[in-house]
């Protein structure tokens, strides 16, 4: 066994005690179990602002035992087994160098990723002078050299570049990083357990990179008045001393580091039987779940919680804990489905599943044996160490009954389940679409009145809206832009220790004629830093899409508003799909409402729009000025993102003296702005049409598409093109 620290007083940069947080256990539980097992692949929490998620990942660096590294390794290889393909190697193990001088001790380290950082600060970078002039590899360790061994935390991750996930999640998978530029390639060790916290107000990760992350929490602060006020006891009292208060958790603290040790030693003993395996695949299957990774990461998952009981057998309240925190978050089927596990449906699938083999040597009626006696995670046993919340405690005889009661249904095969719970599903959604069908019969006529709200349909695939040239953006995949990603399509200078993409032949160009003058002879280049050229990538851009929508009366019918919502959502589930930022301004009556501020959180922008009310006069002409100045603040916070005007309308304008010339006005004004727009049409395709809106994208210099149109033709498609005469 790994020897414990003797000591856990706090560091002179100590923070809240991991064991002071209040009204959070499964997400403590879940920190530890990736910190027993970090091949489970890292903890995702989730929630809202001001729920203590940085201050428990913080906490938890706390109670993780010292790491023995080699030293003066800038990758902290183990001593006992250092890694054979350590840039700073080769090292001799432990065993060949002796345990004195060959052997350092260092505390866990926390490493915290910048939501601004850079592929090279991620993954480390190579230095061109020296391999062009000297013939070496000499790399800068980045980030994730450092968390080897370690945590690391990416604050925010929701808001982080998604090709940087990527890379964080393929090195926290692999259990190595690898920096290849240029026909030179470093690889090293890079095993840390991955926490990554998040609001989703701001923003959801992909349903890919979600799969990704081991187990999900999600985390709210408590309604009950009782917690609310330990939590400020104790915040309030760690801000007035902290060096007491913590001090009042040594004894916790030490408890729970020592379970942790005796968890990970004992983590190889605990067997997963084919029961076991069985019961895990089963539960995965009947939730639907897409792949193989939340079989695997459930199976590590209950390993870790069984190691954590001190168990050496898997039990099917291992499987439960394990599937609470590995399954919410691989469910989604529509990007704007929020996460969650339905607990009475988790107990459905265990009842209904092959429990797993009991293990011979355990007798459940002997109090000594390892299903019997005290649980090891019941607070209120002293022996027990630290409680585990996520444990239910030992099946009682009624769960047993209960157990037996459905063994008829479990023992039936689990494909005429299946089948039988699919037609349960296609009725009930045959029901529920022909009582939507009836109530859209029985109010689909007639004009909405002011402060009706009117729902919308399911979406559909919309076609691609994109911004007219190329120009500089952030990545995303949208338009054609200059960014950091993408084909190499030129060079430029660097500009002083500017970070990026070295193009080498054009830095050999740059630096060769200059090898006379600097006096360099024989094998490789003199090269200077005003000699390295950077590459000028283009790829696709994630633009500010800002939906201007006409919420008043002119809209018509009940039916056409749905049909203009649908639309809508269509288009943010687009957004969605291609790493936009999103806004929603409405204009009804006498003003113009800026519904959603720019933000990443196109599941806001969703329900804000099935919450819009509709009605009124028409104020066109505030809607598109309300409407511009959204788009002047944004481009000042985010001056590299480029805005795509939407512009949902009938073109109709009824408030105040010459409302539609003042929108004509207004809409020449932006056109002027050269901001890039789109007209969608919303007038009714029967009888007279007035053509407003057609009048109103020529202002803009728009393209003009009917609401119809928003779902026809091709994907690839760009609208904002201005044709020549």
């Amino acid at each position: 066994m790994r020897p414990v620290p003797t000591s856990l007083t706090p560091r002179a940069s100590a923070g809240f005690p991991f064991t002071a947080v209040v009204g959070m256990p499964e997400l403590q539980l879940a920190l530890v179990l990736a910190a027993i097992s970090p091949a489970i692949g890292g903890v995702l929490i989730r929630g809202e602002k001001g729920t203590a998620k940085s201050t428990a990942v913080r906490a938890l660096t706390e109670i993780l035992p010292a790491v023995d590294v080699v030293p003066g390794c800038r990758f902290s290889c183990d001593p006992d087994h250092p890694d054979p393909a350590c840039p700073d190697g080769p090292h001799p193990s432990a065993g060949e160098s002796g345990s004195g001088p060959g052997v350092g001790t260092r505390p866990a380290r926390l490493v915290e990723l910048p939501v601004g950082a850079t592929e090279d600060r991620v993954l480390g970078s190579l230095h061109l002078e020296k391999a062009l002039a000297e013939g070496v590899t000499a790399y800068e360790p980045g980030l994730l050299a450092a968390a080897h061994r370690g945590l690391l935390y990416v604050d925010e991750v929701n808001l982080l570049h998604d090709h940087l996930v990527d890379v964080l999640l393929d090195a926290a998978a692999m259990g190595r990083a690898t920096v290849e530029r240029d026909g030179v390639s470093v690889t090293h060790p890079a095993r840390f357990v991955l926490v990554g916290t998040m609001n989703p107000e701001e923003g959801e990760l992909r349903p890919q990179l979600l799969d990704r992350f081991g187990l999900t929490v999600d985390v709210v602060a408590s309604r009950d008045p009782a917690v609310r006020v330990e939590v400020m006891r104790a915040r309030l009292a760690y801000e007035a001393d902290p060096a007491g208060f913590t001090a009042q958790y040594d004894a916790a603290q030490r408890e729970l580091a020592e379970r942790i040790v005796k968890a990970r030693d004992l983590l190889s003993e605990v067997i997963l039987t084919d029961g076991a395996l069985r019961q895990i695949a089963e539960i995965c299957a009947s939730f639907d779940v897409d792949g193989m990774r939340a079989d695997l990461v459930t199976a590590r998952t209950a390993v870790a919680h069984a190691a954590w009981s001190g168990r050496t057998v898997v039990e099917v309240d291992d499987v439960r804990a394990a599937a609470k925190l590995a399954l919410p978050h691989r469910r989604r089927r529509n990007p704007f489905d929020a996460p969650g596990l339905d607990e009475d449906q988790l107990e459905d699938a265990i009842n209904n599943s092959t429990p797993p083999d009991p293990d011979p040597d355990d007798d459940p009626d002997d109090p000594n044996g390892p299903g019997g006696g005290a649980d090891p995670s019941d607070p209120s046993d002293p022996d027990a160490g630290p409680a585990d919340p996520a444990d239910p405690g030992s099946a009682g005889a009624d769960r047993a009954d209960a157990d037996r009661a459905d063994r008829a249904e479990g023992d039936r095969d689990p494909a005429d389940r299946d089948e039988t719970d699919r037609d349960k599903a296609d009725h009930g959604k045959a029901d529920r679409e022909k009582a939507d069908r009836d109530e859209a019969g029985r109010k689909g006529s007639g004009v909405a009145p002011v402060g009706e709200v009117v729902g919308s349909s399911e979406p559909y695939k919309a076609r691609l809206l994109s911004v007219q040239a190329a120009g500089a953006g952030v990545a995303g995949r949208r338009s054609r832009a200059i960014t950091d990603a993408g084909r190499v399509v030129g060079d430029r200078p660097r500009l002083g220790r500017e970070s990026g993409r070295p193009h080498l032949l054009a830095t050999i160009r740059s630096a060769a004629p200059h090898q006379h003058s600097r006096h360099h002879s024989g094998p490789g280049l003199a090269v200077r830093a005003s000699d390295v050229r950077l590459a000028v990538r283009e790829g696709r851009e994630g633009n500010l899409v800002l939906f201007c929508v006409d919420a008043s009366g002119s809209m018509g019918t009940k039916k056409r508003m749905g049909e203009v919502k649908t639309a809508i959502v269509s288009l943010l589930l687009d957004a969605y799909q291609r790493r936009d930022t999103v806004g929603l301004v409405t204009f009804a009556g006498a003003t113009a409402t800026v519904a959603l501020p720019p933000t990443g959180s196109v599941d806001a922008a969703v329900r804000r729009l099935e919450s819009l009310p509709t009605g009124g006069r028409t104020p066109l002409a505030e809607g598109l000025l309300q409407a511009a100045e959204v788009l002047r603040i944004a481009a000042i916070r985010d001056p590299r993102r480029r805005p795509l005007l939407v512009l949902v309308t009938d073109g109709r304008a009824t408030h105040g003296d010459n409302a539609f010339a003042r929108a004509k006005q207004a809409a020449g004004w932006i056109a002027q702005q050269g901001i890039a727009t789109v007209v969608v049409d919303c007038e009714p395709r029967r009888g007279v049409r007035l053509g407003l809106a057609a009048e109103l994208a020529a202002d803009l210099s728009a393209e003009y598409l009917d609401l119809g149109e928003v779902a026809a033709g091709n994907l690839i498609r760009a609208v904002s093109e201005r044709r020549a005469a």
